[in-house]
């Protein structure tokens, strides 16, 4: 394990298993199982940056299991309990604590499952050059920021690291999964980000758009996996500072996205190091997301 000198975990290895890194979680072969790790790493613009934010993962690793017990879905957990890791992982429990969870190895359908509730980001840019979403045609009249009349299901593929997930409609989604698969990720989609949009809203916040990932179970039917509803894989609008026709400010890394655009970051690697005083407000977003929305503390 490696840490930086803010004590964010940036590097996880642990010997003799398999390891696959992503741009933020590490994941560990365990044979009839997988490790997921959340590391306090941090990217912005598809570069990684080379210091991380202290408890950053835990803050993603924990959304997730309050989602995951919220909803009551079938999905790929096992236990987020060290204690009951397998022996090979022990020597490490007080490094994963907080920040992992064992799950079950499922097979993952080909899209990633976006759900927008509001009109902003590409959706925006996409309705003010054509009036359409992920080639959806929308009303006349939409404002940035608005909410839309009803949630849309706006799928992408799959990119590799590195590179961008590009947008298909709902007849190409059928064509890559079939249609009845096709079928339930869109009414599995915005039925789990209407539940959640609804809760959010009663804590003060609005959650304008998010992306879930399935995979399919041993039997064959639809299992919620990787991350769900996380500040890194949705967007967290503080209702009190909502506002059509600008963009709230995100309980996300936009802190870190906006530092980056104002010393004129090129988006290349490498990524400049954050100051201290970026590193520490950036935590605090992200621990005050989840502590406000879950109601818990942060483990």
């Amino acid at each position: 394990m490696k840490y930086d000198k803010n004590g964010a975990l940036i590097e996880c290895s642990i010997p003799g298993v398999p390891q696959k890194s992503g741009k933020v979680r590490d994941i560990f072969d365990l044979g009839d199982s997988l490790l997921m790790v959340v590391t306090d790493r941090i990217s912005a613009f598809d570069v990684i940056l080379p210091c991380g934010v202290p408890d950053k993962g835990k803050v993603l690793n924990q959304f997730s299991l309050f989602w995951m017990e919220f909803f009551g879905m079938k999905n790929h957990l096992i236990t987020a309990d060290v204690d009951e890791y397998p022996e090979i992982l022990q020597p490490y429990k007080e490094d994963l604590r907080g920040r992992s969870m064992l799950v079950k190895k499922v097979e993952m359908v080909e899209v990633e499952c976006i759900a927008r509730g509001y009109l902003t980001g590409s959706g925006w840019k996409e309705y003010q050059r054509y009036g359409t979403v992920n080639g959806e045609k929308l009303r006349e009249g939409y404002d940035n920021a608005s909410q839309l009349d009803e949630v849309l299901f706006t799928p992408t593929t799959k990119a590799a690291i590195g590179d961008h997930d590009e947008a298909i409609n709902y007849e190409q989604t059928e064509k890559l999964v079939g249609v009845e698969m096709a079928r339930q990720l869109k009414f599995t989609t915005i039925d789990l980000y209407s539940r959640a949009a609804a809760y959010a809203r009663e804590h003060g916040i609005i959650i304008a758009d998010t992306k879930f990932e399935f995979g399919r179970d041993s039997d064959g039917s639809l299992i919620l996996a990787d991350e769900v509803l996380t500040p890194d894989s949705s967007r967290f609008w503080p209702e009190a500072s909502y506002k059509v026709g600008s963009n709230p400010p995100s309980l996300d890394k936009q802190y870190v996205r906006d530092w980056l655009e104002s010393i004129n970051f090129n988006h290349q690697p490498p990524g400049p190091e954050l100051p201290d005083e970026v590193i520490a407000k950036t935590r605090e977003i992200y621990v005050k997301a989840y502590e406000e929305l879950s109601g818990k503390k942060l483990v």
